[in-house]
C-alpha cells in the first residue's frame, strides 16, 4: 500500500495541478491533496508507527476508531446487560432516579434467571407498608466524643483533582440537601468541598492537606481542617480496591496550580502518593496514629479504609485492638471491584478481595475478636443500586458509600477516559472548555435525587421482604441462582446417576 501511495500520489497531485492551471480555478483541491500527499511521504519514512508506515494515510482512521470505541460500544453494540463495569440497565436507573423520573421498566427482565449467577430477594406473601423515612447508623465508640449520625448511604471517595470543582460543588451541595456525607478523596479538602455539606476527610499515604514540606504527616495542619465544623468523620486509606498496595496517581495534565496549593506538592508534574504511610508500619503503630487523629480531631469518628488482602495483616489488627484497647470507629472495606480513574490493569484486574467475601471474612474475624460492636463497618466497592446495599448490609456492613454511581448522577456516561483529562461531561477533568458543560445548580439536585431515590427504593424492598427494618436484613433473605438448580434435582433427579448404575450392572 505504501509504494502505491507514492507513485500513484504523486501522478494524482500532478494532474490535479495541471488541470487547475489550466481552468485557472479550484486551486484548492490540489493544495489539499498536496498537504495530504506530504503528510503520507513523512509517514511512509517515520519509524514510529507501522501502521502508519505501510498505511500512510488510511492509517489514521485504525486511530481515529479506537478513540472512538468506548461510545461506539454504548450506542451500537451494547445490550441492555451488557457494559462493563456497568451495564446499561444499572446506568440507566441511576440517570432516572437522579432525573426524579419513574425508574419502571416494562415487559419483564431481561436477566438470565435461570442462570447460577442470578441473584434475588426472598418476598413474603406478608409483606409491609415501606417506610418513608430514610434509614440512619450511628458512627462513633465509647472512645469518641462527637458522634456522627450518618447516612446509610453515602458520596465514597473521589478527590479534587480527579473530580473538576464543580463537580465536587454539585456532590457536596447534594449532600447537603440529602444530609449525608461527602468523602474527601485522599486529595485534601478543597474550597469546593464547603458548599456546606458534611465531610469524611480522607487521609492518604501522601498525607495532602497535612504534609510538611518533605511529604510527612503534620499535626498541626491536621488539626486546623478535622476542627472544622464542616468535617464529621476522618478516615484513614490504607489501600483502595482498585489497586492495593499501589499508590493514587494523579496525572501532572490534572495537578493545576490551585490542587498544587491545596495538596501541598509542585503544579503540572503527576503526584504519585506513596504505597504505604510513613507515620506508622505495623498494627499497633496504625491504632495509636487513629488515638492521636481523635484526639487532634477533638474527639470525631476516626477509622481506616483498606481492601483486603494478606488475611493474617486484619487479624493482627484485630488482636491489637484488645491488647492496646485502642478501637476505630469504623472500618471501610473496599473491594477489588472498586473503581479509580488511573491504575494498572494488572492491579485493577488481578489484586485485591472482592467485596462479598472481604465483608463476610471482616464481619466474622471482629465477632471472633469480641470487637463487632465496637465498631462499624462500611461497605465500598461497586455498591450501585439497592439490592447492592441490601446485599451488603447481609454481608456483614452497617453502611455503604459509593463513587461511580454518584458520578454517574452528575452525568457520567462511563467513557473510560478518567485519566486522561477528557471526561466529556466535564466531571473527571480539569480542562476548563469540558468543565463549562456541567451545571452545578442541576447536577446537585440530581445527587440528591440519586440519593433519595435508591433509599427509598431499599425501603421497599425490605418491605417486600416481610422485614420491619434493616438489622433484620441478613443472608437469609437472598436466594441464588444454583440454589435453583438443587431445587430442580428434587423434582428432575440425575438422570445421568441411573445410566452411571445400568452401565456398572
Amino acid at each position: 500500500m505504501r509504494d502505491k501511495f507514492l507513485s500513484w500520489g504523486i501522478v494524482l497531485v500532478v494532474a490535479t495541478w495541471i488541470v487547475a492551471i489550466l481552468i485557472r480555478a479550484h486551486y484548492w483541491i490540489p493544495t489539499l491533496l498536496s498537504a495530504i500527499y506530504a503528510l503520507g511521504v513523512y509517514n511512509a519514512y517515520q519509524s514510529k508507527h507501522a501502521i502508519l508506515r505501510n498505511f500512510p494515510v488510511l492509517g489514521y482512521f485504525r486511530y481515529f476508531f479506537e478513540s472512538i470505541s468506548p461510545e461506539m460500544q454504548q450506542y451500537f453494540i451494547e445490550r441492555e446487560t451488557d457494559g462493563k463495569p456497568f451495564p446499561r440497565n444499572q446506568r440507566s436507573a441511576v440517570y432516572r432516579r437522579a432525573k426524579n423520573l419513574s425508574d419502571t421498566v416494562a415487559f419483564g427482565t431481561q436477566l438470565e434467571v435461570n442462570h447460577r449467577k442470578y441473584e434475588g430477594i426472598k418476598h413474603s406473601i406478608y409483606a409491609k407498608s415501606p417506610k418513608e423515612e430514610l434509614p440512619r447508623v450511628w458512627v462513633g465508640g465509647e472512645q469518641c466524643t462527637q458522634p456522627y449520625h450518618a447516612s446509610l448511604f453515602n458520596i465514597s471517595a473521589m478527590s479534587f483533582g480527579a473530580l473538576s470543582d464543580r463537580a465536587q460543588i454539585s456532590l457536596n451541595r447534594g449532600a447537603k440537601k440529602g444530609n449525608f456525607y461527602h468523602n474527601t478523596g485522599e486529595g485534601g479538602i478543597s474550597p469546593h468541598h464547603l458548599e456546606g455539606g458534611d465531610l469524611c476527610w480522607q487521609i492518604g499515604t501522601g498525607y495532602f492537606g497535612c504534609r510538611d514540606e518533605e511529604g510527612k504527616f503534620n499535626p498541626e495542619l491536621f488539626k486546623k481542617y478535622s476542627t472544622m465544623p464542616n468535617v464529621k468523620m476522618v478516615e484513614i486509606k490504607l489501600s483502595q480496591g482498585a489497586k492495593p498496595g499501589h499508590g493514587g496517581v494523579l496525572p501532572g495534565v490534572k495537578n493545576t496550580p490551585e490542587i498544587a496549593k491545596i495538596r501541598h506538592v509542585t503544579p503540572g508534574v503527576t503526584v504519585i502518593s506513596p504505597p504505604s504511610h510513613s507515620a506508622f508500619s505495623d498494627a499497633a503503630g496504625l491504632l495509636r496514629f487513629v488515638q492521636q487523629l481523635r484526639e487532634l480531631s477533638g474527639g470525631k469518628p476516626v477509622g481506616f479504609k483498606l481492601c483486603i488482602g494478606d488475611t493474617k495483616e486484619f487479624e493482627d489488627i484485630c488482636v491489637q485492638m484488645n491488647v492496646l484497647k485502642i478501637y476505630p470507629d469504623f472500618i471501610t472495606i473496599d473491594g477489588a471491584e472498586g473503581g479509580t480513574g488511573a491504575a494498572p490493569p494488572e492491579f485493577s484486574d488481578g489484586v485485591g478481595m472482592p467485596l462479598e467475601p472481604a465483608l463476610i471474612f471482616v464481619n466474622r474475624t471482629l465477632k471472633n475478636y469480641n470487637l463487632r460492636d465496637k465498631l462499624r463497618v462500611i461497605a465500598s466497592g461497586k455498591v450501585l443500586t439497592s439490592l447492592d446495599i441490601l446485599r451488603a448490609i447481609a454481608m456483614g456492613a452497617d453502611m455503604c458509600n459509593n463513587a461511580r454511581g454518584f458520578m454517574f448522577s452528575l452525568g457520567c456516561i462511563q467513557a473510560l477516559r478518567c485519566n486522561s483529562n477528557n471526561c466529556p461531561t466535564g466531571v473527571a477533568t480539569q480542562d476548563k472548555m469540558l468543565i463549562k458543560g456541567l451545571d452545578v445548580t442541576d447536577k446537585a439536585e440530581r445527587v440528591y435525587h440519586f440519593h433519595k431515590n435508591t433509599l427509598h427504593t431499599c425501603n421497599e424492598l425490605i418491605a417486600a421482604a416481610g422485614r420491619n427494618s434493616y438489622e433484620e436484613v441478613d443472608a437469609t433473605m437472598f436466594m441464588r441462582g444454583d440454589e435453583f438448580d438443587h431445587l430442580a434435582d428434587l423434582y428432575f433427579p440425575d438422570i445421568l446417576g441411573n445410566v452411571k448404575q445400568k452401565a456398572r450392572v
